[in-house]
């Protein structure tokens, strides 16, 4: 109930479909019950890890429904327009007096309810997010302040006997079928608290043997010691976008790490979980579909004595810092519980201006209500708090709980330090160009706005190349709108980068002969400067499998006013094609073809993919005459589709070249089974991940229009009469997608070509079988050394 003007208001729910999906229409408790209206509440279980217990309340003798009957530790209905993560929490401190943060809070599962009571007058038509607070010991149960209100009484059962008493329908306790949706909570547990260490040691040693270990030591010939000097300030910079992405990814993230690393050596098996951690930078792992490889069982304890009233002798509420089993879609950027229903609302009522905070590449949203509940909880007061208890806000009408937040701020303790080195190393630096881009970055974490340092990092014309900032989006997977923080520092390979200046130069010439309806092409595109590097070490959003090359910025601003600039990491390229490419040629292909798999067509192949990232649509016009960008009309399919046009219009645009004589015709034949070995490498990185989707796409357009071959044998090869026109008529379907903003077509050819289908599926179970490597996870010498002397 809220109070307003004197007079008691019934509270209101959204009204849900029978999916869960938000209708947009909001009405009164009674009447929601009393018309069987699908709506949405929380569960949050307190369970304590040690002695294997959950947290019962007892129901007050005044409820409506299941009056006296032991249930969930704490629950409620979610109000119109209020979030579920919110009303957990709220809930939580209201019916228990329990004040906890969000990340002791986990999302296990949502259990939909429906059932008719109290003779036919009360129907609960009801979705229930479930959440999980791991605690290592039970609560006293004097700590706890129970609303007389909703509860009369608590106590700690063992999960067995809970789930025994339920099974057999014990009158005394509120019933959920265990053999049903409800049985999840207690099958989590259990494989959770029951895993064989040692079958998981073994699963994770196989995971971990899926990447090639790989040493990359470039030469510093020419560095003068204070291009050395200003190297061991850059990779210092470079460690902190480490920590940024690490929050990037989900709030509980850093804890989790630092808690994996103090405890590495405790076991064999602690080695392996740190092991694999550092490759995926989170709990899911990048090549199972981001499949979660540790629990919120393995996270870290964390100790809040002000969660619940002082009890002598007993030192404060211990708890583990939550993770969920799934990778959130939009990781850290939004909250953890907003909608796509609620962003868009939110987004309608704002000005253009805000609009572009809101989607743009450089803010996070955040909710104003979950601010005040977490000064509530530092502050203990409970005067401040009694509002926002009692005062749900409506979604419909007043859309305004969201609100953006620049990187600049949210950031700031970790930015300020890195403008710091970046000046420095730029005082350092005797290149004009580096040190013009070094101290435009350090000044654009500060102010937030990245087009002058991003149009520097386009000039750079040195020996010693760095990329750093917030580039890619891939971590979005809800609107694929906000960037990653990420930072590649390399030895400028001259040789190689004068040998590319052919691709930059036609790319206006590439753009005008692209299979698109000329009413599309752009009249403006900009030679793309390319510059080829020795890595020599990486930090921030690098998890998972290695990139061999980026095209930047993907500020469409820039794309429009300056073109892009590419930067190939030859070292790596080489590593994978050594330890992936060659194996997967030997253990797939007809042998007559395995020859046509060299390094000069996969390399080639990768520099026409960066520089088809800045070609065809970015900026266009909608149907409706309005001007916007191919990444804000296609949102969360944005980046796979983006990977998957680079990828093969690059190898059209590799054709057209060697129609043209500007390329040799020798790379024919060996750059279309060089792709298709390719195919299988990038698949194997999962179809979760951009790039493994867009491979998955082409591989089965090409394999269905007869340009890819699968043998008896069970080995593959190209059929060179076909591949031209496949390749061609794909890159037509997804330019003209782009162009037109066709986010449902886009949507469509992703759920029909993007699927592990048998030919994939019979080439990847090879691979397993003889154990190819999937990637690399490379070691940095130089810059392990630099950071070791730093303390690091």
């Amino acid at each position: 109930m809220a109070v307003g003007d004197g007079a008691v208001q019934e509270e209101h729910f959204d009204v849900l479909t029978k999916t869960g999906q938000k209708t947009g229409l909001s009405k009164p408790r009674g009447e929601v019950h009393r018309d069987g209206d699908y709506h949405r509440a929380v569960h949050v279980w307190i369970w304590a890890e040690n002695t294997q217990q959950l947290l019962l309340q007892r129901r007050s003798d005044c409820k409506d429904s299941w009056a006296g009957l032991w249930d969930i530790s704490s629950a409620g209905h979610i109000s119109a327009g209020d979030s579920s993560l919110l009303t957990a929490r709220r809930e939580l401190q209201e019916e228990l007096g329990v004040i906890l943060p969000k990340d002791a809070f986990e999302m296990i599962f949502v259990f939909l309810q429906e059932c008719v009571i109290n003779d036919g007058t009360f129907i609960n038509n009801e979705f229930n997010d479930v959440y999980l607070v791991t605690t290592l010991d039970p609560i006293p149960l004097e700590a706890f302040t129970l609303q007389e209100s909703e509860v009369s009484a608590v106590k700690y059962i063992s999960y067995k006997e809970y789930k025994s008493l339920l099974a057999k329908e014990d009158p005394a306790y509120v019933p959920y079928d265990v053999n049903g949706q409800y049985g999840q909570l207690f099958d989590i547990i259990e494989q959770r608290y029951k895993e064989n260490n040692v079958a998981r040691s073994l699963t994770l040693q196989k995971q971990l043997r899926r990447y090639a270990p790989v040493s990359l030591d470039p030469e510093l010939t020419g560095f003068t010691d204070a291009d050395k000097e200003a190297l061991n300030l850059l990779v210092q910079a470079a460690t902190i976008m480490d920590e940024i992405f690490c929050l990037q990814v989900w709030y509980s993230n850093p804890d989790l790490r630092d808690w994996l690393k103090k405890h590495a050596d405790a076991s064999h098996i602690d080695k392996l979980k740190w092991a694999y951690y550092l490759i995926n930078k989170s709990p899911w792992s990048s090549l199972d579909e981001n499949e979660a490889f540790l629990t919120t069982a393995d996270s870290a304890v964390k100790l809040i004595p002000e969660a619940t009233i002082a009890v002598t002798g007993w030192k404060g509420l211990e708890y583990k810092a939550a993770f969920p089993v799934l990778k959130p879609p939009g990781a850290n950027f939004y909250p953890p519980d907003m909608d796509k229903t609620e962003f868009e609302l939110w987004k309608s009522s704002l000005t253009d201006e805000q609009k572009e905070d809101a989607t743009g590449f450089f803010n996070v949203v955040k909710r104003r209500s979950e601010f005040a509940l977490d000064a509530s909880i530092y502050n203990r007061t409970v005067d401040d708090t009694e509002h926002l208890l009692h005062s749900a806000h409506d979604l419909y009408t007043v859309p305004h709980d969201l609100y953006t937040v620049p990187f600049a701020q949210e950031y700031s303790s970790f930015l300020r330090k890195a403008a710091e080195l970046l000046h420095k190393a730029g005082d350092l630096s005797s290149s004009p160009s580096l040190k013009r881009f070094l101290h435009s970055r350090a000044d654009a974490f500060l102010s937030n706005d990245y087009y002058d340092s991003d149009i520097a990092w386009m000039e750079l014309d040195s020996k010693l190349d760095i990329t750093i900032g917030p580039y890619e989006t891939y971590e979005d997977a809800l609107f694929g709108y906000k960037a990653t923080f990420e930072a590649f520092i390399g030895v400028r390979d001259d040789k190689a980068t004068a040998q590319l200046k052919l691709f930059g130069d036609h790319l206006q010439v590439l753009e005008q002969n692209l299979p698109l309806d000329n009413i599309y092409k752009s009249k403006d595109v900009i030679a793309a400067p390319i510059r080829v590097i020795q890595l020599l070490y990486n930090a921030g959003d690098v998890k998972g499998p290695q990139t061999v090359a980026f095209n930047l910025p993907n500020d469409e601003r820039i794309v429009k006013d300056r073109g892009t600039s590419m930067v190939m990491l030859k070292n790596i390229s080489e590593a994978k094609f050594k330890h992936i490419l060659v194996p997967i040629a030997d253990a797939c292909l007809v042998e007559e073809q395995q020859e046509l798999v060299d390094f000069d067509s996969f390399f080639t192949h990768t520099i026409c993919h960066e520089c088809c990232h800045g070609i065809g649509p970015h900026t266009i016009i909608l149907p409706n005459g309005k001007q916007s960008t191919v990444r804000l009309e296609l949102q969360e399919v944005h980046s796979a589709l983006e990977e998957a046009k680079a990828d093969i219009v690059g190898l059209w645009a590799l054709r057209f070249l060697i129609d043209q004589d500007l390329l040799p015709k020798s790379l024919l034949e060996s750059m279309y089974v060089s792709f298709l070995a390719g195919c299988f490498r990038s698949v194997r990185f999962g179809l979760e991940e951009a790039h493994g989707k867009g491979q998955a796409l082409q591989f089965n357009w090409m394999y269905e229009k007869g340009a890819f071959v699968l043998h008896p044998d069970e080995r593959f090869s190209v059929d060179f009469s076909k591949a031209e026109g496949a390749v061609e008529s794909l890159s037509r379907e997804i330019l003209t997608i782009q162009a037109k903003g066709d986010k449902e077509a886009a949507k469509l050819l992703l759920q029909k070509y993007s699927e592990l289908t048998e030919p994939l599926q019979i080439a990847l179970q090879k691979l397993e079988n003889v154990q190819v490597p999937v990637d690399i996870v490379p070691t940095f010498p130089i810059a392990n050394k630099i950071l070791k002397k730093q303390g690091h």
